[in-house]
């Protein structure tokens, strides 16, 4: 892995463990963008500056894994959430413990981060 993206990915961590999300806005034209994107989607350049977001949004889709796979049995059943992200049109995706059935996460259900797990990633709570 390269030095800058250690750095990107040290600091994406840096914020989750402060209940953000770390974004790019372009320095050419403003575009807010993901942080793991290397170029502006919509003009092209490729420097940024960091942007710390709101850690909370709504939640667009979900998938359950009702029975853990190997490595993951210490969380039980779980849901991978796509989220919008309040006051953007970015999208990102967590772990949300606990998660056994539809019933349990409704679309449009409030989420925000806790913290970066290295085994699960970008830890997710119900609002």
């Amino acid at each position: 892995m390269s030095e800058a993206k250690h750095g990107i990915r040290e600091k994406f961590i840096e914020a989750a463990n402060r209940k953000k999300i770390l974004a790019h806005k372009c320095s050419k034209c403003s575009q807010l963008m993901l942080e793991t994107v290397m170029f502006c989607e919509k003009c092209g350049a490729s420097k940024f500056e960091d942007v710390e977001l709101d850690g909370k949004g709504t939640v667009v889709t979900y998938t359950i894994q009702a029975v853990a796979p190997e490595g993951f049995e210490d969380a039980g059943s779980y849901a991978w959430v796509v989220f919008k992200i309040n006051r953007t049109q970015l999208r990102a995706s967590g772990f949300l413990p606990g998660v056994k059935t539809p019933k349990d996460l409704p679309i449009g259900a409030k989420v925000e981060v806790t913290g970066f797990d290295p085994k699960h990633g970008l830890l997710l709570k119900q609002d």
